[in-house]
């Protein structure tokens, strides 16, 4: 399946009030199972893969009879760039090469900003916007998915 068309089933689940969704094609079958306000999704090429996923641990934290609420995570202020795949984020062509942008860079519209390295293919990131990077929200050689914010641009 489309790692596109995954990520809408998946953001379909989390903002409606389904609990559970199950997609069966030619190329496979997908579960997205919504716990506890987390999304959840798990390919299945057969039965016996389902069978064979361990079921995620839950920890109990609290009491049932007092919820603790989670702390409301940061606002960022600027304009997001977002990883536009799945991948190895590289913030330089090389190990030994200067950084494409640090914290304050001057930046414009269409310059390389960083590298995802997918399937052993180097992809050069574009900035989508002209500005100042204000945060870089990776470290050098991290996983990154689909849609994980990169940098934040002023």
């Amino acid at each position: 399946m489309d790692l596109r068309k995954l990520k809408t089933l998946i953001d379909l689940v989390s903002e409606s009030n389904i609990s559970e969704l199950e997609i069966t094609e030619a190329d496979g079958k997908v579960r997205i199972v919504k716990s506890d306000g987390s999304v959840v999704g798990m390919p299945m090429a057969a039965p016996v893969m389902q069978m064979a996923q361990p079921a995620p641990a839950v920890a109990a934290a609290a009491p049932a009879a007092a919820p603790v609420a989670a702390p409301a995570p940061a606002v960022e202020t600027g304009h997001v760039v977002k990883s536009p795949m799945v991948g190895t984020f590289y913030r330089a062509s090389g190990p030994n090469a200067k950084s494409f942008v640090e914290v304050g860079s001057p930046i414009k519209e269409g310059q390389a900003i960083c590298i995802i390295e997918a399937m052993k293919i180097m992809n050069e990131i574009e900035a989508d916007k002209t500005g100042t990077v204000t945060k870089i929200l990776v470290d050098n050689g991290q996983a990154v998915e689909f849609g994980q914010p990169l940098f934040i641009i002023e």
